[in-house]
């Protein structure tokens, strides 16, 4: 069995690349959902159903251990499905809570009550859907309180980013987080809560300046996927490595190439 990374379209790259890298002998497979991208534009409903599809075909497909590595699937899918129930010996995991962890500085097994943190305002930059969900806000309020969160929907950066336009994209940056700062002017903390967003990181900070701790997903999900299995070996056994679409693969593959700038192949789902 592998373990799988699932994401709509090529975001959940970067959470792919930082594993991969961080832990070479692991066996993963990566499932984007490219026919029906982007997700963060849809409806709720109709997010958790295509996550839900994708997530049961790739436990059939040998995945025990799913992560979400789309935060618009963690926001709108991963709570229901857990709470619907997960098959024996099935994990899904989200990608909210590694973030959390790294801001607050607490542990997500620490389930002592919510307790004031050093960070008070913090600036959430994310899609449509998942400003929308909430769900940033109310899982960091299971480990925290008096933190102002103030989020900014980013509008048309992941579809520039996919289509390879990263002056469009830094331009969009700019853009939101000028929007951002007139609602919060002096945010101490910024979450990236998208995983396209790595890919303009830079932009990002120095739209903020230099006092803002940036806080970006791959490299945080990956140190805790790793600590996460070396807690559970037994899911970390054997396997091989896929890359896997339900768009076309030729397509998709050389859109991933381009995205990560190194080649990579994918075939259908």
């Amino acid at each position: 069995m592998s373990v799988g990374i699932f994401d709509s379209g090529l975001g959940g790259l970067t959470i792919w690349d930082a594993v991969t890298r961080r832990m070479p002998e692991l066996a993963v497979t990566y499932y984007g959902d490219n026919a029906h991208a982007p997700y963060g534009v849809r409806e709720p409903e109709a997010i958790h159903d295509l996550t839900r599809t994708a997530v049961h075909d790739m436990w059939d497909k040998g995945c025990d251990l799913v992560v979400l590595a789309c935060n618009t699937a963690s926001a709108a899918a991963l709570r229901r499905m857990q709470e619907a129930g997960v098959p024996e010996g099935k994990r899904v995991l989200g990608v909210f809570v590694p973030l959390i962890e790294a801001l607050t500085e607490r542990n997500w097994g620490d389930n002592s009550p919510p307790r004031e943190v050093d960070v008070k305002q913090v600036a959430l930059f994310a899609t449509p859907a998942t400003v929308a969900s909430r769900a940033f806000q109310r899982e960091l309020a299971f480990r925290a309180i008096g933190v102002d969160v103030e989020a900014q929907a980013c509008g048309g950066v992941v579809d520039a980013i996919e289509d390879g336009d990263m002056i469009l994209a830094e331009a969009l940056v700019r853009s939101h987080v000028d929007a951002l700062r007139r609602k919060m002017p002096a945010p101490q903390a910024a979450i990236l809560g998208c995983t396209h967003y790595p890919l303009v990181q830079d932009a990002f900070q120095r739209a903020l300046g230099e006092n803002v701790t940036v806080y970006s997903q791959a490299d945080i999900v990956a140190a805790s996927l790793t600590d996460y299995l070396s807690r559970r070996p037994y899911m970390a056994r054997g396997g091989v490595s896929r890359m896997l679409t339900t768009g076309d693969p030729e397509q998709v593959s050389a859109r991933a190439t381009q995205f990560l700038r190194r080649p990579l192949s994918f075939d259908a789902a």
